[in-house]
């Protein structure tokens, strides 16, 4: 059998050929309502996962022994109740592909309950962590070649054996390796890293030594137009339609590792359960900035089933570690503002009463277990001070209020900031100190250096008979978002790399999905703005788009629409249409550049699914459009 993998890398002419076949079939209208949602709903992320992960602590220097401590101290600590139920062996524990019959073979000199005859089986370890109440993961490549292997040689416990014996990636054995992974050895997380399609080109020198067989890159990190989009989607798409299939009904989490490039941060949502927005953290301050930075204007390509990662909790070391605790809080508590995964990479063994009350806090854990399954939004943007804000599903609001400067900072938190009415009372819960305050109209702050406050609010909401779509961007889908040639993110802060240093000219935009759908915001970071008329709420989108909105028993959509300011005058009209369950339901006139916002409402009753399409007159040009005060009414 040809793994479907193999036909996925073909020549140049071979693509060639199946885009002349596909060319004959008529295209489907992007923009056309379809009634359903779109983003992933298969395997099991209602909420962010939560666990451990045995990279941050130990690189490839993994074993049972401390998997199983590691594993322990989850349930006797109690983390484990609090969610922290995914363990996951990542790079390491592979010893090779047997061959000829390409069975992945298990470490057990480090693995010794693995040797259970010569096929080798995880299923006596992923027995007992179940039994511990636990989950299981482990960790693969969607090329030949894993990155510990292609980017850190002088790693421990590489792979042994031939060339061939060294292909412990998934490439030519997906559908071979999931069913070993999730049908012969039971777990129930698996984590999918990309370098070996991307660090064996045939000049590689560890290709020309004959260490590897080449793979041509399908993904350039420097370079989206030099990456096989399609084709890297295609990969994914296919380990996922496997762990499907060899799942046997079983949840699953399936984690896409591949750090923001290729444009995953715009369809990864739409493959897996999780999708890495950026290169690896590290434990620096300013990296950590970096990884924020992929994910918070970001809000509305996650949801419950599909999350942004901005990657593994480096709390415990380095900048974060236990002499550093305001850094290590602030790490924390933007993680779980963000609804990234919450996968702790320390050494659970030295875990110190510091360290446990901060992975413990069960308040800020549940800002990102919140069932309503919104992600913050930027609130207040500036290079020093941020103001993050999250809808919860009691009606309250989570909101974190950033210094990001290694100086002190003062701040202004007001209702306004928390979609709150300034004239009665915005009542606040300190989720660290846990005193309470309260504050009309505004709230002055003062920040420490690297200091995160991060509250839970309640009061009087401004909007008293709904909810602005922007408050659940756990329900709105940018199906199709308009970016007609995926761009760099040129916003995200630019840090020293420790595997590259200051070689180099240094950072620079690389990180694809720029220009996508925003709450609160326009396209590209702009003002919401229609006519010269600001607007603090609604979703910004470029036109040529399709929102997909989930519609949880409202009855009444509302909102003011128009071609947002950001624009271009002369570059066509756009129309707002308002689509529920595949019924169009409104339309506003030919809206033009300078014109001012027209009001589009639709009866929503008993609909499930509304879908806002705004749609240019011309294919070519895609305006900035504003859906301002997007609502959702009862």
């Amino acid at each position: 059998m040809i793994a479907r993998s193999v036909l996925l890398l073909g020549t140049a002419l071979a693509f060639a050929g199946a885009a002349a076949s596909a060319a004959h079939a008529a295209p489907r209208d992007p923009l056309a309502a379809t009634g359903r949602w779109s983003a992933n709903a298969d395997g099991h992320a209602p909420v962010p996962p939560m666990g451990w992960n045995s990279w941050n602590a130990f690189n490839s220097d993994v074993d049972e022994e401390k998997v199983l401590a590691s594993a322990q101290a989850l349930v006797d600590t109690k983390l484990a109740t609090l969610g922290y139920r995914y363990v996951n062996i990542d790079d390491g524990w592979w010893l090779k592909r047997r061959q000829p019959d390409g069975r992945m073979i298990i470490r057990t000199s480090h693995f010794p309950s693995a040797a259970t005859g010569p096929d080798t089986s995880f299923r006596p370890l992923t027995d007992r962590l179940h039994s511990m109440g636990l989950k299981a993961g482990i960790y693969s490549d969607i090329g030949r070649n894993s990155c510990g292997q292609i980017y850190t040689p002088d790693f421990k416990n590489q792979p042994e054996g031939s060339v061939a014996e060294r292909e412990v990636g998934l490439y030519g054995h997906v559908d071979q390796d999931m069913k070993t992974y999730f049908r012969d050895w039971n777990f129930d997380f698996i984590k999918v890293d990309a370098c070996g399609i991307r660090g064996l080109p045939a000049d590689a020198p560890r290709v020309r030594s004959g260490l590897y067989r080449a793979l041509p890159p399908l993904v350039d990190m420097q370079s989206l137009g030099r990456s096989d989009v399609a084709g890297i989607r295609r990969l994914y798409e296919d380990v996922g339609a496997a762990i499907r299939a060899e799942a046997g009904g079983r949840p699953y989490v399936y984690s896409l590792c591949l750090w923001g490039a290729g444009d995953v941060r715009a369809w990864g949502k739409d493959v897996g359960n999780t999708s890495r927005t950026s290169d690896d953290i590290q434990p620096l301050w300013p990296r950590m900035l970096t990884n924020m930075d992929t994910v918070t204007h970001r809000a509305l390509y996650a949801h419950p089933g599909s999350w942004n990662d901005a990657d593994m909790l480096f709390v415990g070391s380095g900048d974060f570690d236990r002499s550093h605790l305001v850094e290590a809080r602030a790490h924390f508590t933007l993680w779980a503002m963000l609804n990234s995964p919450l996968i702790i990479g320390y050494d659970l063994r030295k875990l110190t009463p510091d360290l446990l009350a901060i992975f413990g806090n069960a308040d800020i854990v549940a800002l990102n277990q919140d069932p309503a399954g919104n992600q913050a939004v930027l609130a207040y943007d500036s290079d020093e001070v941020q103001i993050l804000v999250k809808a919860l599903a009691d009606g309250s609001k989570g909101v974190a209020v950033v210094n990001r400067t290694a100086q002190p900072a003062k701040a202004t938190l007001t209702a306004e900031h928390l979609k709150l009415r300034p004239d009665i009372d915005v009542r606040l819960r300190d989720l660290w100190s846990k005193a309470d305050s309260s504050f009309r109209k505004d709230m002055a702050l003062s920040l420490a250096p690297h200091e995160t406050r991060v509250f839970r609010a309640a009061g009087t909401r401004r909007l008293a008979d709904g909810l602005y779509l922007s408050e659940q961007t756990g329900r709105v889908n940018p199906a199709v978002d308009g970016v007609a040639s995926p761009q760099a993110d040129p916003t995200i802060h630019h840090s020293i790399t420790p595997w590259i240093g200051t070689h180099g000219p240094g950072e620079h935009p690389q990180y694809g999905g720029w220009g996508g759908a925003e709450a609160d915001r326009a396209p590209y970071g702009k003002l919401l703005r229609i006519a010269g008329t600001d607007f603090d709420t609604g979703l910004g989108v470029l036109g040529q788009s399709r929102l997909e909105v989930r519609n949880a028993g409202f009855t009444r959509f509302a909102t003011k629409v128009g071609v947002n300011d950001s624009g271009t005058p002369k570059a066509g009209t756009v129309t707002f249409e308002v689509w529920g369950d595949g019924r169009l339901l409104a339309t506003s006139p030919a809206m033009a550049f300078g014109m001012a916002a027209a009001p589009l409402r639709a009866d929503i009753k008993g609909v499930r699914i509304v879908e806002l399409v705004a749609r240019g007159s011309t294919s070519t040009a895609t305006q900035p459009v504003a859906w301002a005060e997007a609502a959702l009414l009862r």
